[in-house]
């Protein structure tokens, strides 16, 4: 390996320290639904953000907080020294992509049928540090 190429594996690395992520795979909600919530809560502070998803009435609110309390869990994991209140972690990033759509006929009148597509999403989350953020 390259002199430049290790130095820029070690900054990367060095980067992806103070940052934890967690995925959410083939959530059998709709992409469109998941964004409502998902734009609520990009940006803040992960005490606010478990509040907002907390209280939210909607069914995807509950599978973000799960993903967002799996995120803390990890970065937990990785920076054992560190205390999460000194920290300051907020959400860097969270995304929601389109998963894989099961397709179903629905009987319609005069011998017709309708497409149904049940659609799934992918969820990053991405937690940041406010104390660390080179990146």
């Amino acid at each position: 390996m390259g002199v430049r190429k290790r130095e820029r594996a070690e900054q990367i690395k060095e980067a992806k320290k103070h940052v934890a992520f967690a995925k959410l795979n083939n959530c059998p909600t709709s992409p469109r639904k998941m964004r409502l919530v998902a734009d609520l809560v990009r940006g803040e502070g992960v005490e606010k953000a478990l509040q907002i998803l907390k209280f939210n009435s909607k069914e995807a609110s509950r599978r973000l907080e799960k993903l967002l309390l799996s995120a803390i869990a990890n970065w937990q994991v990785k920076n054992e020294d560190e205390s999460l209140e000194d920290a300051g972690l907020f959400i860097k990033e969270i995304r929601v992509d389109g998963g894989s759509m099961l397709k179903r006929l629905r009987p319609a009148p005069q011998g017709r049928a309708h497409r149904i597509r049940k659609r799934s999403n992918h969820v990053t989350l991405v937690l940041g540090s406010k104390n660390n953020t080179q990146s």
